[in-house]
């Protein structure tokens, strides 16, 4: 027979007793009341926790747009949404036909440039040469100091000539070397600080054939591992988190999955308008299963207390403004009231603290009885439970 029968029993030979107590009294008889029957459950020891429970949502921990550093037709797109792209990787080509041609043409006037070096290095040989010469002839009284004035003015003119022209070649290699770079602009990759050698292609912006400007974006890279969790508290939590604590984070995508995070950041102001303050969680995902916009139930681990007396939330009750719960005494026979302080709360286990708080606690029947009133324990088996 199930315990609810039993009490529906117990409660009918209340009645009929109290009918037959009434007759008694008249008669002068007086009637023993029955022991209650109710259900008990031990007194745990050991650990509990508290947990909260927040809403949020998944985001990418970095993304970043990829977009060309020169304008042109776009001449081809070398990834789509989902392509996994190594670091460096090109990722989109421009036309660089003219790009091609500007480099030729500085190739050509650099060529120009260090030929007419060589002319005046050539021309300034001759004229140290010419200078020795006259140099010599003015020792030997041959040669005025005139002439040697003018050979040393003619060496000089060529020095300054082949230093204008080295600075000419100098210039000429720097635009040349520009002219290269931005032929390179013309292959668009994608780079990034990270130590993460391969990211993800979220969205893209452009198709091909179409003309583009510089800074123009053409895809967005997101990197999926690890994702960033985002959810918001208020003031009674704030004090209750810190940074590395660990989170259990669940989403719809995968009913009943567990994926663990952390908590990487706590804002240190709260938003004006909700009086909420921003946490962010890393949740590893090297399977990339899960996806930046997700929703998730982050539950977080607020309070712990290792050993503590723990009991079923069933066996509080109210007396006389007080909470407490009824004891089943040494002799399993009577009830004893115990008030009690809760602490914690799990679930349906709940942390108790007070006086005398040993043994068993009754956790149903409590309606039929007081401090001190007899009970009569009903035993739960797994059959009866079955049933």
């Amino acid at each position: 027979m199930r315990y609810q029968e039993v009490l529906s029993t117990f409660l009918m030979l209340v009645s009929a007793v109290g009918i037959s107590g009434c007759s008694d009294q008249q008669s002068g008889d007086s009637t023993v009341r029955p022991p209650a029957p109710v259900e008990t459950a031990p007194i745990e020891t050991g650990p509990i926790r508290s947990l909260r429970t927040y809403g949020g949502a998944l985001e990418a921990r970095a993304s970043f747009f990829v977009s060309p550093k020169i304008g042109g037709r776009l001449e081809a797109m070398l990834v789509d949404i989902g392509d996994s792209v190594e670091r460096g990787a090109v990722v989109a080509r421009l036309d660089d036909a003219e790009y091609r041609q500007d480099v030729a043409q500085r190739e050509a006037d650099l060529l120009v440039e260090k030929a007419n070096l060589a002319q005046a290095v050539s021309t300034l040989e001759i004229a140290k040469r010419s200078m020795e010469r006259s140099e010599t002839l003015s020792r030997r009284g041959v040669a005025s100091e005139a002439e040697l004035d003018a050979a040393r003015s003619v060496l000089l003119a060529r020095e300054s000539e082949v230093a204008v022209y080295q600075a000419q070649v100098t210039r000429a290699e720097a635009s040349l070397e520009a002219a290269r770079i931005r032929l390179g602009y013309a292959s668009v990759e994608a780079l990034w600080a990270d130590n993460d050698t391969t990211r993800v292609v979220a969205e893209r912006f452009e198709d091909e054939g179409q003309t583009v400007s510089a800074n123009t974006p053409l895809l967005q890279i997101v990197d999926l591992d690890p994702l960033a969790g985002v959810f918001f508290v208020t003031e009674k939590d704030y004090g209750n988190l810190k940074q590395g604590q660990r989170v259990d984070v669940y989403t719809d995508a995968y009913a009943g999955e567990l994926f663990t995070g952390h908590i990487e950041r706590i804002a240190p102001v709260f938003r004006q308008n909700s009086r909420q303050a921003r946490v962010e969680i890393m949740v590893p995902n090297s399977d990339l299963r899960l996806k930046p916009g997700m929703f998730i139930r982050a539950e977080v681990e607020v309070q712990r207390v290792e050993q503590a007396k723990i009991v079923p939330a069933e066996s509080i009750v109210t007396r006389s403004d007080e909470q407490g719960l009824f004891m089943l005494a040494a002799d399993g026979t009577h009830a004893l009231w115990r008030p009690v302080t809760l602490g914690i709360r799990d679930g349906d286990r709940v942390q108790i603290s007070g006086e005398g708080l040993d043994g068993e606690v009754i956790t149903l029947g409590q309606q039929l009885i007081e401090d001190g009133s007899a009970v009569s324990v009903h035993p739960t088996t797994a059959g009866e439970e079955a049933r």
